[in-house]
């Protein structure tokens, strides 16, 4: 294996093959230690391997594993295991969570006008080899309420905050019936809260065929989409906080530890208490074909063969029985770090959770593999001349089905140090599904991530993956960014410790995700079917990493604080217009373009300063300090309306559906109430923020030009 000096003996990146798609000019660096670190990224990109990605997909994926689980307990000590080998510096962050006990003690079945059990568990399909798996559990729902309820049926499409408006509005009684409605368009916890709030005995979920089945193509095995008896498992906790339901804000250190926290009454939490579960279609036509009610409004019609209808009358009657405990269980963080060589207080964290409703194979485990091989590319590099100059840690969480519970515990754990220390969070989640590369990520990282893309060779071409994934829309110059929402780990490094994050995939449509058919024959069939794409996002997100831990100045894209703050601004009115609501946010507006003037003149000092070289060890402390402090300046610490827990002006998920992203959350809040007095009131707390983001931005342009 070379060291850096042999490498740059033998002449630099054409002795490692380099392509021409890593000779661009790096944000952030130096003259010399730009050249260092185009060798060292060159040596990066040599190192992952579609056979490395797919033994440790394999391996992860051997066997179901649920959180809580001996099996989920073995995936950790693997990962662990991998990561110690590879020379990291491997801590087990064990925490005492409020968690369901893994029984799957559910009943679903007619009862009138005929007694039918209805299947809750996927078919053992011959050409799925890990179909039969005797563990495998029935589909269920973590944090339902307890119960055994039989009652008639109501139809309430997504079971959305507006589908059970327009229930009321045709006059349909939910008190006492069992809802039945089909996944999609929110998160499934709401459909729990709206139909809990509105009376409701119990909820039904089933997966429709309009939604992923044969509406979209051929169902499984045949092809990639859900069959009859397809079911989606997930958590239904809707708390104003994410992680560990009885300790908010603090960590849920274990029990037995040397340190202890004052845990919640449980029956103070506002858990849901009607039971819920979830189906497959195949199930839910017994019951949605048998219904007599009136047809249903337009739009609410799913896919299957016949007419539906919101109401079963009285000859229909379902029962629905849940036994669910909940109690302390034990839940288990591996992160792994290589430490800084000269920054080793400043952090880049890189994460996926480990734990799967079932096998996991796309969500989560296709990112975990794809960590696992990255971190033994950056093992084997910290060897060779290429020790990262601030430190790295990549960390597999658990339990994040049941609610993002143990990264959320670490993150109040060490909000302290990443508060002021972390550079940014970059998520893998459900990361290699595909073929197709996307990034949802804060503003400031969105220019590092294009130009990591401009510098990896898309798999089986000559061109990048970012000429790929530019390819076809009107501006190649700027490609299509998400924005973060819900639903996986970065909520609690973005949205509550203010830590600029992002998310990057490999992706393809996944619909049999958080089902017991999401396993290694699925994927290698129809997911990442040669293991590419595992090893070229290893690529891309170690190419980030590595520039942010390596660069003298930290590249963040500071003018899209201004540009991309403006465009949310504008959104917001136009929401405002079609409400009718009366709204004049131009001071805002103009703190805005006083706060891009500033960051341009930072880009201009720079560029600059990155042409000459040259700072200070302290200098490039201060600097260093400045531009991590610049996403705090979003920061709310008394928290957005009714949800104390989620501090960040600038990003939230939405609070009415739960996986959405709300931009600017303070003030849309007050639009989507409409409430003109609430704007006015919010839009003061967010020129304070910009002008504070000014500031901070103008404080680190005086330290480059000093």
């Amino acid at each position: 294996m070379k060291s850096i000096n042999r490498v740059f003996a033998a002449g630099g990146l054409l002795a490692l093959g380099t392509t021409a798609a890593h000779a661009q000019t790096i944000t952030g660096f130096f003259p010399d230690s730009h050249a260092r670190q185009l060798v060292c990224e060159a040596r990066l990109q040599e190192l992952p391997t579609a056979q490395t990605f797919r033994e440790h997909l394999r391996t992860i994926t051997a066997e179901p594993h649920v959180a809580g689980s001996e099996a989920n307990a073995r995936v950790a000590e693997y990962l662990a295991g991998v990561m110690e080998r590879a020379g990291w510096e491997v801590e087990r962050a064990a925490y005492d969570v409020y968690m369901p006990d893994i029984t799957a003690d559910i009943d679903v079945g007619l009862v009138t006008p005929l007694r039918m059990p209805l299947n809750n568990q996927e078919n053992i399909l011959a050409e799925d080899r890990f179909s039969d798996n005797p563990t495998l559990l029935p589909g269920w729902n973590a944090y339902s309420g307890s119960g055994n309820v039989t009652a008639e049926v109501v139809y309430a499409n997504y079971g959305r905050r507006e589908d059970f408006d327009r229930l009321q509005e045709l006059g349909v009684e939910i008190e006492g019936k069992i809802v039945i409605a089909r996944y999609g368009e929110n998160f499934r916890g709401f459909k729990a809260k709206f139909a809990e709030a509105n009376g409701a005995a119990g909820l039904i979920m089933y997966s429709d065929p309009a939604n992923g089945g044969y509406g979209s193509g051929l169902m499984y095995p045949e092809g990639r989409f859900m069959n009859e008896s397809t079911i989606q498992r997930g958590s239904v906790l809707t708390l104003a906080y994410s992680g560990d339901p009885l300790t908010p804000f603090v960590p849920a250190l274990p029990v037995d530890g040397d340190e202890q926290v004052e845990r919640l009454d449980p029956a103070d939490v506002a858990f849901h208490t009607i039971p819920v579960a979830p189906i497959p279609w195949g199930s839910a036509q017994e019951i949605l074909s048998r219904m007599a009610g009136a047809s249903v409004p337009s739009g609410w019609q799913g896919g299957l063969p016949f007419r539906y209808r919101v109401t079963g009358g009285v000859g229909l009657t379902v029962r629905l029985r849940v036994n669910q405990p909940l109690g302390l269980k034990r839940a288990t963080n591996i992160v792994g770090t290589i430490r800084g060589t000269e920054f080793p207080d400043e952090w880049i964290v890189l994460g996926s959770h480990y734990d799967a409703w079932g096998y996991g194979a796309t969500d989560p485990n296709g990112g975990t593999a794809m960590l696992l091989t990255l971190a033994e590319a950056l093992g084997q590099m910290k060897d060779t001349g290429c020790a990262p100059r601030r430190t790295i840690k990549i960390a597999h969480w658990d339990a994040e089905e049941y609610g993002l519970i143990a990264s959320v515990e670490w993150v109040e754990q060490y909000r302290d140090q990443l508060m002021s220390n972390a550079v940014a969070y970059i998520n893998a989640d459900g990361a290699v599904t595909g073929s197709n590369f996307s990034s949802s990520a804060s503003p400031s990282l969105r220019g590092a991530i294009a130009a990591a893309t401009k510098s990896v060779m898309y798999p089986g071409s000559d061109e990048t993956v970012y000429d790929h994934w530019t390819r076809g829309t009107s501006d190649a110059d700027s490609p299509n960014f998400g924005n973060l929402g819900g639903g996986s780990d970065h909520v609690g490094f973005y949205t509550h410790a203010g830590v600029p994050s992002a998310g990057l995939s490999m992706s393809g449509q996944s619909p049999l995700y958080h089902s017991n058919y999401d396993t290694f024959s699925w994927y290698e069939r129809f997911g990442d079917t040669e293991f590419v794409f595992g090893p070229t996002l290893a690529r891309v997100d170690g190419v980030l990493a590595m520039r942010l831990a390596n660069a003298d100045i930290l590249p963040y894209d500071v003018v899209r604080y201004a540009t991309d703050t403006k465009d949310h601004v504008a959104t917001l009115e136009r929401l405002a217009d079609s409400l009718g609501l009366a709204i004049d946010l131009q001071r805002l507006k103009d703190a805005i373009t006083g706060l891009e003037d500033v960051a341009t003149e930072f880009v201009a000092a720079r560029d600059t300063r990155t042409q000459t070289g040259g700072l200070t060890p302290d200098a490039a402390r201060t600097s260093s300090a400045q531009l991590i402090a610049l996403e705090r300046a979003f920061l709310y610490m008394d928290g957005l309306q009714g949800r104390p827990w989620s501090r960040s002006l600038y990003a939230s998920p939405d609070p009415f559906s739960g996986y959405a992203s709300w931009m600017l959350p303070g003030l849309r809040y007050e639009i989507e109430t409409e409430s003109t007095q609430g704007v006015s009131t919010w839009e003061a707390i967010y020129i304070q923020a910009i002008e504070d983001l000014t500031e901070r931005i103008r404080a680190a342009t005086r330290t480059l030009h000093d």
